[in-house]
């Protein structure tokens, strides 16, 4: 439980840092967002995620 909570500790800082020094960029991306086709973004989400649980697995085992 203290690594997952670890985990999104360093997950908001790290975007926080990414608007903090790009934020116009990150502005323009959140933009862009918006013209991707909702099955595209669910299927990136889910690839993501599969790789981050893959991650896990391997580090932890």
């Amino acid at each position: 439980m203290n690594e997952l909570i670890i985990a999104f500790g360093l997950l908001l800082f790290i975007e926080g840092l990414l608007y903090a020094l790009f934020p116009s960029k990150m502005k323009t991306m959140l933009i862009k967002l918006q013209t991707i086709d909702d099955n595209k973004l669910k299927t990136g989400g889910l690839v993501f995620a599969f790789i981050g649980i893959l991650i896990i697995y391997i580090t932890k085992y």
